[in-house]
């Protein structure tokens, strides 16, 4: 399953990087890849939407499912 969420404050690839590896800690996940300009993160796997909204939220940016 796919699952693109919204990230907002991310402004270069160490940002992307960062998000990245909080999301691929998360149960479920497979598979991660996050889009500073385009403001999202796609997740591949089948983790839980709070989850995902946590981790983000936990390296400081904001996040939406």
């Amino acid at each position: 399953m796919t699952t693109t969420i919204t990230v907002e404050g991310m402004s270069c690839e160490h940002c992307e990087q960062t998000v990245e590896e909080a999301l691929q800690g998360i149960s479920g996940v497979s598979d991660v890849r996050a889009d500073h300009e385009a403001e999202n993160a796609t997740i591949e796997g089948d983790p839980d939407s709070d989850a995902i909204v946590r981790a983000v939220e936990d390296t400081g940016y904001e996040a939406s499912v």
